[in-house]
């Protein structure tokens, strides 16, 4: 066989392998030099450039104090500054299979280990149970360094149990997100998370008990048109984007060139779909508040 009929030949069997089994060609990544300040016991502020001292960061609860900006924070710490006491952590026990062996730059399940050695999670959304002063909640948070925050069948997993414990223990939920929307590796699968999530929540709201959403930065694609836009009270955090398709793909669909303020949380709520906009120090003080007011407790 000649090299011209090999190389055909090897072309007709790439051709005709299946697209599960199709590597996707990624755009190469440019290796950046990391910043000398790395090395030190300081992080630059990403809103204004200003040093902050790592060791005070989590006092400031990640924001920045000098211009005030709003600095990426963790979904860990986040339900561990909303709970005085934390008495479980729920929905460990669910686990990503691979029903669809999607290949995109790497195999579905490399991809998930690299995240969770990246961030220390399992999976993109944390459930915890426990203490807000004399309140009992059960919260949950996305975790958006681990695949953007996408929603999969574990995350929909995880928020159903979530919503399922409030139900059957009679108490609030709290839900802070942060994604990018449905995770593609996981096709109709993880679109099918959308109608799940929004069924338990209608049987919190027929139940009579409140669900709170807190809209961090960012907020998009399936997460936001389901469980992120049904709550009963809507608080954000300053400058957060928020929105369903990306302002790009509007722009690009309507040929129009959108100006800030658009998708942040202060446009939202000007156009009704943020009830208020709370400052990170406030939030705890905040949910406390509106579960009291809620649940016709006296404060």
């Amino acid at each position: 066989m000649t090299t011209n009929e090999t190389a055909s030949t090897t072309n007709v069997s790439a051709t005709n392998a299946t697209w599960q089994h199709r590597a996707v060609p990624t755009i190469a990544k440019k290796e950046v030099a990391p910043a000398p300040r790395d090395n030190v016991a300081v992080v630059a502020c990403p809103s204004c450039g200003d040093d902050i001292v790592k060791s005070r960061l989590f006092e400031y609860l990640y924001v920045c104090p000098h211009c005030d900006g709003h600095m990426k924070m963790s979904a860990r710490m986040r339900l561990e500054t909303l709970f005085d006491r934390v008495d479980a952590e729920l929905g460990q026990e669910f686990v990503a299979g691979d029903q669809l062996h999607f290949v995109d730059s790497q195999p579905y399940p490399d991809r998930m280990k690299a995240m969770q050695k990246k961030t220390g999670e399992t999976e993109a959304l944390i459930v915890m149970q426990g203490q807000l002063n004399k309140l009992t909640l059960v919260a949950c948070a996305f975790e958006f360094d681990f695949l953007g925050g996408s929603m999969g069948s574990v995350v929909g997993d995880r928020f159903v149990l979530a919503a399922e414990t409030a139900l059957k223990a009679r108490q609030p939920l709290v839900c802070f997100a942060a994604s990018g929307g449905a995770r593609m590796q996981e096709g109709l699968l993880s679109l099918m998370q959308m109608a799940r999530t929004a069924a338990a929540i209608q049987r919190l709201k027929e139940a009579g008990l409140p669900y709170i959403v807190v809209l961090t930065h960012p907020v998009y694609g399936g997460v936001t048109a389901s469980l992120a836009m049904l709550g009963d009270i809507h608080l954000a955090e300053p400058k957060a984007m928020i929105g369903f398709a990306g302002k790009r793909v509007i722009e690009q669909t309507v040929r129009e060139v959108l100006q800030e303020p658009f998708q942040r949380a202060e446009y939202l709520l000007d156009h009704g779909v943020v009830d208020q906009i709370v400052h990170r120090h406030e939030m705890k003080k905040t949910i406390e508040r509106l579960l009291n007011k809620l649940l016709n407790l006296s404060l």
